[in-house]
């Protein structure tokens, strides 16, 4: 490959120091001061009489109002055996309901320049809206209508299991999609977060429209969910239309919550995937924390030391720059409403698998070890408070971070207090926490390669 060489005389290059001087102190700096100007956000909290729980910020910037709404409902709730109805009743809510066909609720959302969408995830379903200003009342109206009203047709149900099995079928041929389901499989056992959300063709196969009927109006209701409106809405506005669009949503008994629990023995196991590849896809790791978890904060300045910092991280600086093993290697926590999980991962030469896996775990060790140093602990809290604001920077995300932040309970000043749960983490308590949830003997490694050539010793 050419690499092309840039040059630059004496004069371009002081104009060059120049400019990005200019740069860094009309950019980057107001950047740095920008989070004690945004983490306090201004909104307000009320639970209407159904139960249905309302966050409004009122923002004038755009004639533009945006909507998340969360419902309890994901694969938490559902039978093994129906693996995917969650995700299937979410895919299905704009599909026809009593008063529009499907293709009627998208031409109406086209005129307008809405956007609609509903979907499913491991532990809830969101429903979200972008309209106008000038089209509130109408993007109100479609959004209740698919919220209250959807009828599943059978025709629109059959067309998306069938969507739903090819996509998984195609998946099939991707290496690192395998590893990760083996992953997950092993890691959670029986819980909900071992199986896809989409489910597999035989449970897919397996759920009718009256299981979607049902779970639908068993979780569908005011007091198991809770609204976000963030935009150029007043609270007059917004009143209104909850009063003619939502008010009809009636309240009802909320549901047993189905009883999940996660495994308690700690395993180490070994899945290998047999693919004729040039590369390795592994995955290493195990169970790891609940979102609400209090060692969250301190767990994340860990892990961006160890995996989750990018270029800065251990696992790269080592296994990427020293060793020129892999091109990327991460680690994450994926936090849940129950415990998530902890999983390093990379794709590195069939021939250098083994290596790879004996520094990731040499590296997990050392942190367990070994008080990180004052550079390091600066850096992570320097990007983790510094980064904390492009969570906020538009009226989506904004709209979506309350949702999240209500239904994991994390309080109604988080975005205040986020920067001092960070800053308050000690190099004492990263070796606290990596101690007491990372573990270099007991893992689960799954590995999608050329087996032969890798010669696993795990």
């Amino acid at each position: 490959m050419r690499i092309q060489k840039w040059k630059f005389c004496t004069k371009g290059l002081r104009t060059f120091r120049f400019f990005f001087a200019a740069v860094f102190f009309l950019v980057l700096i107001p950047y740095f001061l920008l989070p004690t100007l945004v983490f306090a956000l201004d909104f307000s909290k009320k639970t209407l009489g159904n139960g249905l729980i309302v966050l409004h910020s009122e923002k004038h910037n755009l004639p533009i109002v945006m909507l998340t709404m969360i419902i309890k409902a994901s694969p938490l709730d559902e039978p093994k055996e129906k693996a995917g109805l969650a995700n299937l009743v979410a895919d299905l809510l704009d599909e026809g309901t009593k008063n529009r066909k499907s293709l009627e609720i998208s031409e109406e959302i086209e005129f307008i320049g809405a956007s609609l969408g509903s979907g499913a995830g491991s532990d809830y379903t969101a429903i979200t809206l972008s309209v106008l200003k000038k089209d509130i009342e109408k993007g109100f109206e479609l959004f209740s209508d698919i919220v209250l009203n959807p009828t599943f047709p059978q025709e629109e149900l059959d067309r998306k299991k069938e969507r739903i099995k090819g996509s998984l079928k195609q998946r099939e041929e991707d290496p690192s999609f395998l590893a990760s389901r083996a992953f997950s499989k092993e890691v959670f056992g029986e819980h909900p977060y071992g199986r896809l959300v989409e489910g597999s063709v035989e449970t897919i196969s397996a759920i009718t429209r009256e299981d979607i009927v049902r779970f639908h109006s068993i979780y569908f209701i005011p007091n198991n969910a809770m609204l976000s409106v963030v935009g150029d809405i007043t609270p007059a506005e917004l009143d209104s239309l909850l009063k003619k669009y939502l008010g009809g949503w009636k309240l009802a008994d909320l549901p047993e919550k189905q009883v999940n629990p996660m495994p308690e023995e700690k395993i180490r196991k070994v899945v290998k995937i047999d693919k004729n590849l040039t590369q390795a896809n592994i995955l290493i790791g195990h169970l790891g924390i609940s979102r609400n978890n209090p060692d969250y904060y301190a767990v994340s300045a860990m892990n961006y030391i160890l995996g989750g910092g990018g270029f800065s991280s251990r696992l790269v600086q080592k296994i990427r720059d020293d060793m020129g093993l892999a091109y990327d290697v991460h680690s994450y926590f994926s936090p849940g409403k129950d415990k998530g999980s902890f999983r390093a991962g990379i794709q590195t030469k069939n021939e250098s698998a083994n290596t790879a896996i004996a520094e990731i775990l040499k590296q997990i060790e050392k942190i367990r070890e070994e008080t990180v140093s004052d550079e390091e602990l600066s850096d992570a809290k320097a990007y983790l408070t510094g980064s904390f604001p492009r969570k906020l920077d538009t009226n989506r995300k904004i709209a979506d971070f309350l949702a999240t932040v209500e239904f994991y309970n994390l309080g109604e000043d988080y975005a205040e207090k986020y920067p001092s749960y960070i800053n308050a983490v000690t190099k004492e308590d990263v070796l606290r926490v990596a101690r007491k949830y990372l573990d270099p003997e007991n893992f689960v490694l799954a590995v999608t390669a050329d087996q032969k050539k890798t010669e696993l010793k795990y």
